[in-house]
């Protein structure tokens, strides 16, 4: 099997993690993504480096999505399959959620996967090749 480049935001817990850990055992490049570095280095302490690119993004700044891309790129080289699994449920009421809170859920569940998608196509379509996956 041939060995890929993947890129997985929400790498830190639940889904994002096993994912991570079950492609570096199978011997695949993993840049993965969290809001905080510290959770995410922890996770996968004694990960190899060669392996293991562990990125902090904010997916809610264009910005920052397009630096870990690009960091990505220069490190390993090329992107093959992206997995947009950062997110997370609010619960409670709809008329006793402050709308902030809504507002900000749907940038990470919804705003977040296509701006990754819309950052990434330009490494995709140099290669001519790669697969997007969307958790949702």
């Amino acid at each position: 099997m041939e060995k890929k480049v993947w890129y997985v935001t929400g790498a830190s817990k639940g889904l994002g993690l096993s994912l991570v850990k079950q492609l570096i055992a199978e011997g695949h490049q993993v840049a993965a993504t969290s809001r905080h570095l510290e959770s995410l280095e922890a996770a996968l302490d004694g990960a190899p480096a060669d392996q293991f690119l562990p990125l902090e993004v904010d997916l809610c700044d264009e910005a920052s999505v397009e630096g870990s891309l690009l960091t990505t790129w220069e490190v390993f080289g090329r992107i093959d399959v992206v997995v947009n699994n950062a997110g997370y449920g609010i619960g409670g009421a709809l008329e006793e959620l402050p709308l902030e809170e809504i507002r900000e859920n749907f940038e990470v569940n919804l705003f977040a996967p296509i701006v990754v998608i819309k950052k990434v196509m330009p490494y995709l379509r140099a290669r001519r090749s790669g697969h997007i996956i969307n958790i949702s």
